[in-house]
């Protein structure tokens, strides 16, 4: 491979049929864009998995460099905020979607999507984090904004064993919260709680239909499974408390009535991560950089060449990884 060429996870194709494979691309191939990086790391999410396995209608242009999140080094530049050298970090803004991704050992990027990184993080932890940690950040804060303290009571966390989940528990914990995490995997529980859960609740318990208004158990919650454990939650938050949703994991559907909204006052916040305000990326990002700790976020990654991925995207969908995958674009 010449200096002018570089290897890519590419979709080809339309959106009913498309095929994905590592491919030789050229500098040339690359879109549009005013800062070109040096990828050095990317990560795999869930969103991932379904673009790869074509499970999902996740790509939306085609031919498509996959991959949500990245985090290089600058190599040109023609914009005023990024010079060449700066360490940067990507993560949804359309990456994988509208933008070509992270399984790339280059990219081309309008600034827009792009930061800084923090001083505190390398590039790996940086993708250690990623859109998992920056999705169980923004449910954080949203729920903090509702008036969220802690106060000794009981904050779920559903999918624990997740990315958002691992990171989620991780994130409560240390602002001294009283984590209690749900988990299908009862090998995960030594995980969850030296990450800071302080009790583990079976997610059978979650899937079983509730009644309309349940007993109060929590305060709050995160939920990134969605269907009837999201059902669950809400029925069992507490008066006055909200439940984070940020994904759909167990289902889009969510069989659940107004009584909990009406009666007890509860709120239900959407998180979008893929769509966000630069001002509340910087201040997530901020918060992420001096709120996890480096042993933390070493227990919760694991490192996979882009080689394995597709491998790891079955592996992902059937709930067989934990915590999260780094991808090292250059093995």
């Amino acid at each position: 491979m010449s200096s002018d060429t570089f290897n890519a996870l590419i979709a080809e194709g339309t959106s009913d049929r498309y095929e994905v494979s590592m491919r030789e691309l050229t500098l040339d191939s690359l879109p549009d864009g005013q800062v070109m990086i040096e990828i050095l790391y990317s990560s795999l999410n869930y969103k991932d998995g379904l673009a790869l396995t074509g499970r999902g209608k996740v790509i939306r242009k085609f031919p498509m460099v996959c991959g949500t999140d990245l985090a290089g080094q600058v190599m040109e530049s023609s914009s005023t905020e990024f010079r060449v050298g700066d360490k940067v970090l990507a993560v949804g803004q359309g990456l994988g979607e509208t933008h070509w991704g992270g399984f790339s050992q280059r990219a081309r990027l309008p600034a827009s999507t792009l930061l800084h990184l923090p001083a505190e993080l390398t590039l790996k932890q940086s993708m250690i984090i990623g859109t998992a940690g920056f999705t169980a950040m923004l449910s954080l804060m949203a729920l903090e904004h509702h008036g969220l303290k802690p106060d000794g009571r009981d904050v779920l966390v559903t999918g624990a064993g997740g990315g958002v989940g691992s990171l989620a528990v991780a994130l409560l914990s240390n602002r001294g919260y009283q984590v209690v995490a749900s988990t299908g995997r009862r090998e995960l529980r030594p995980y969850l709680l030296d990450l800071g859960a302080t009790a583990i609740v079976e997610r059978a318990e979650l899937q079983q239909k509730t009644p309309l208004l349940a007993s109060e158990r929590w305060a709050s919650a995160i939920d990134s499974v969605g269907g009837q454990i999201l059902a669950s939650v809400i029925a069992s938050t507490a008066a006055y408390g909200a439940v984070a949703a940020c994904g759909l994991v167990g289902g889009a559907d969510v069989p659940t009535t107004v009584f909990p909204f009406i009666l007890r006052n509860v709120s239900l916040l959407g998180i979008n991560s893929t769509i966000t305000s630069k001002s509340i990326r910087v201040q997530a990002w901020d918060r992420l950089a001096h709120e996890l700790s480096p042993r933390k976020l070493e227990m919760i990654a694991s490192v996979a060449p882009l080689s394995k991925i597709m491998q790891l995207s079955e592996q992902l969908l059937a709930g067989g990884t934990r915590g999260r995958v780094v991808v090292d674009v250059n093995a």
